[in-house]
């Protein structure tokens, strides 16, 4: 029997469940679709990268429609930025999270349009959207940020390192800020070394016009490794939801299932 990785298993709903917004108990109209069915139906979508018009209603998640607004509703209430950060302090509980070091990266644009994007760098007919992305030492995103496809990374180090949410799980205040952060000759910026000190962060950055520092790439590989990861999600690979706000959700929603997989792995 083949594996659905869409279907939410009971270990992981019971970590879901009470996050979400509860459903209005007066509300008009027929009985909504199960929470659960209705993520199961969002998820089916992030995987394969289907049109929301074409979810197959035989599968029992609801119309491509009330999945979608259903995604909306979660978004709209932080859902998947806290469901993301609980898995994160999971993480950190079973000492999963290296801190010693981060990593930041931006592969290639995500083409199709929306907001926050721009014309490529790569083919200036087409406008897509780049994914900046900080995980630490172990490959685990810590958080991504989507822009326009013409915005140079540099210029996202300081904004990634600062939205790194407060990771609990362990004695003492929750922990956002890595030792060190690694990074390559596009993240090469005075300015910001002076600034990642000022947190408390050893820069680890190669210099434009001088040999890559060596040994730096073996310790960054994680993060191409974690991109390969994220874009294993179809709706991910290629960016198709014009609004930001729903694309970022996929995002979260992606990191929190690369932590779960982490999470469950360690665990047993």
């Amino acid at each position: 029997m083949s594996v659905k990785p869409w279907v939410v298993d009971d270990e992981l709903w019971v970590v879901i469940e009470p996050v979400l917004p509860p459903w209005p108990e007066r509300s008009p109209g027929p009985r909504p679709v199960s929470d659960r069915l209705c993520l199961q139906g969002v998820l089916f979508v992030l995987y394969t990268g289907i049109p929301w018009q074409q979810l197959p209603l035989e599968l029992g998640f609801g119309s491509g429609q009330t999945c979608w607004r259903r995604l909306e509703r979660w978004q709209a209430a932080g859902v998947f930025d806290q469901l993301h950060r609980i898995l994160l302090s999971e993480l950190n509980a079973a000492g999963e999270v290296d801190w010693s070091r981060a990593c930041v990266d931006a592969p290639h644009a995500r083409e199709k349009g929306g907001a926050a994007t721009g014309p490529s760098p790569v083919d200036r007919r087409k406008s897509g959207s780049k994914h900046h992305l900080i995980c630490d030492g172990n490959g685990t995103p810590l958080k991504v940020i989507t822009t326009a496809a013409n915005v140079n990374d540099v210029t996202q180090t300081l904004a990634l390192v600062d939205a790194v949410p407060p990771v609990a799980g362990r004695v003492g205040h929750p922990r956002k800020r890595p030792e060190a952060l690694l990074g390559d000759k596009g993240y090469d910026s005075e300015p910001n070394r002076r600034e990642l000190r000022k947190r408390g962060i050893l820069p680890v950055i190669s210099r434009r016009g001088h040999p890559d520092i060596h040994g730096l790439g073996k310790l960054r590989y994680v993060v191409e490794q974690t991109f390969a990861l994220l874009h294993q999600f179809k709706r991910l690979a290629v960016r198709w939801e014009r609004r930001l706000d729903l694309h970022n959700a996929f995002v979260s929603l992606g990191c929190t299932l690369i932590c779960w997989r982490r999470l469950k792995k360690a665990t047993t």
